[in-house]
């Protein structure tokens, strides 16, 4: 509020400072506009608001109001300009209509001017969670009932795209779809997803959850409810402090007012009487609340020892193929409530993991791709492997410095050695003479010469020898991975690199110059 002079301050009332900050500080813990507004009608407290003669009034709350108070800047001490934009959607029409701005495009902003409740850097968290919470979730609420399908988060991903549910397509491997605006507005599909990165990535988050070090975290919720407990126990000694002052304003009014003058004596002693009701009954809430005890209460050492058992045998248990795929989903669901998936890169792809509580964790994800020029970084990365080469470094040790270096393979996620050969040989760096020698074994075919045939690179099919898509062994007598010379072999791999086989098998084994 403004005072005479024009300068900006807090309001000098206590009790307004204190709730506008119960309203932060528990946003910033459940994350929801909507669930900010229960906790406050769970706790029957209201919001201070200011009425057309600028005094305080206290309303019962809304989800409106409350998003006013986490949308304005000036509570983080900013002064901001230019935050709507007038639009007229019919050029004929003379109307026009206010629409809001994202903030990096806010004409002005300045900030630390005002005194603030919340940093900046904490207004623009919520300001993100609220865009987050935005999208449409609430479309497909239900995640439906656990099966066995091999697609682990079935009912939990959503598309970060555009918000809506995602679907699992089984054909060509298991994937995850986002199709809902395919089907109601027949656009592109917005997001393909593979399930098995986004799979192992969520139960490796899912076991840390369930380790020793997460009882810390339990730990810190108690805490954090105790002092969540503490909030509204001053909240509600506040309130009653102001309606005790409120029914002793009445009375003193009733007290002042000419027995005789009847009208204006009735509806002061009604207004007494009125809030002494409202003081008794926020007496009696006050009492009731201050004897209800915590829901979460601290771990008993035989639970953490539990627990701790758990999070050490579950893990095993788990790819032992001793858990079902349909008891496995039901354990995710027990921990997480929904998974946004948004692939903003070619090989790469964001997870946010949203858990029951509303925390939320994210990762970065690896996604397989089918060329190396795709990689990020492609060019640094043979740019290096070129340096290296030609200084006598050999592939594996080229590998391992990338892999360190935070470079991989388009199918793994490490730095192969076969990729380093691949890029080397295509340069026509050879790290023995013989290797400039095309190898002709009668009745085979090398990697080198069906890559040729094909026009592919070597590396594409040495890795899929290495993640098992191509299953074949080393000759022993060369040593080399060989395969039947034939035109079905060249037919098998064309149709393979064209995604129409899944996988290759050969009876003997084989390899490249």
């Amino acid at each position: 509020m403004r005072n005479a002079i024009g300068k900006v301050h807090k309001d000098p009332n206590r009790e307004v400072q204190d709730r506008l900050d119960l309203i932060f500080t528990t946003f910033l813990r459940v994350r929801s506009a909507s669930k900010v507004l229960q906790f406050l009608n769970m706790h029957d407290l209201c919001l201070p608001r200011r009425d057309r003669f600028g005094d305080v009034v206290w309303k019962k709350p809304t989800v409106s109001a409350i998003l006013q108070l986490l949308k304005n800047p000036a509570y983080a001490g900013a002064f901001v300009y230019g935050k709507t934009r007038s639009i007229r959607k019919d050029p004929t029409s003379p109307h026009t209509q206010e629409v809001r701005l994202p903030m990096d495009q806010w004409k002005i902003r300045i900030n630390d001017i005002y005194p603030a409740y919340i940093t900046w850097e904490t207004f623009e968290q919520i300001q993100q969670t609220l865009l987050d919470n935005y999208a449409a979730y609430d479309r497909n609420k239900s995640r439906g009932v656990p099966r066995d399908g091999a697609a682990l988060l079935h009912g939990m991903v959503y598309c970060g795209e555009c918000g809506h549910k995602m679907v699992v397509q089984y054909k060509g491997g298991t994937r995850y779809l986002c199709n809902y605006l395919r089907q109601q507005y027949h656009v592109p599909v917005c997001q393909y997803i593979h399930a098995d990165p986004v799979d192992e990535k969520v139960v490796e988050a899912f076991f840390q959850a369930l380790s020793p070090v997460e009882l810390d975290v339990y730990t810190a919720a108690v805490a954090a409810q105790q002092a969540t407990a503490h909030q509204v126990s001053h909240a509600y000694h506040q309130q009653v402090e102001r309606l005790r002052y409120e029914a002793a304003l009445a009375q003193r009014q009733f007290n002042r007012v000419d027995p005789d003058n009847r009208l204006v004596a009735s509806e002061l002693e009604k207004r007494w009487e009125g809030a002494l009701a409202e003081l008794k009954q926020a007496e009696e809430a006050e009492a009731t609340r201050m004897v209800s005890p915590p829901s979460l209460q601290a771990l008993s050492s035989e639970l953490q020892t539990a627990f701790r058992a758990i999070g050490q045998q579950l893990p095993t248990v788990w790819h032992q193929g001793r858990v079902s795929q349909r008891h496995k989903k039901a354990l995710l669901r027990a921990l997480i409530d929904k998974v946004v998936v948004h692939r903003f890169a070619r090989d790469q792809m964001q997870a946010r993991i949203v858990w029951k509580g509303g925390e939320t964790t994210t990762y970065v994800i690896p996604v397989p791709i089918g060329t190396f020029k795709d990689l990020a970084g492609a060019e640094d990365m043979e740019r290096l492997i070129l340096e290296r080469s030609a200084s006598g470094i050999l592939d594996e040790a080229i590998a391992q410095e990338l892999t360190d270096l935070g470079y991989r393979s388009p199918m793994g996620l490490v730095v192969l050695p076969s990729t380093v050969r691949g890029i080397r040989l295509k340069h026509g760096i050879f790290q023995t003479r013989s290797q400039s020698h095309p190898r002709r074994i009668e009745g085979a075919l090398t990697i080198s010469q069906i890559a040729v045939a094909l026009d592919i690179d070597p590396h594409w099919i040495y890795d899929r020898i290495h993640n098992g898509t191509i299953l074949v062994e080393k000759d022993p007598g060369t040593r080399l991975f060989l395969f039947p010379d034939s035109p079905t072999t060249l037919e098998q791999f064309r149709e393979l690199h064209s995604g129409n086989f899944q996988n290759l098998r050969f009876s003997k084994g084989h390899q490249d110059a």
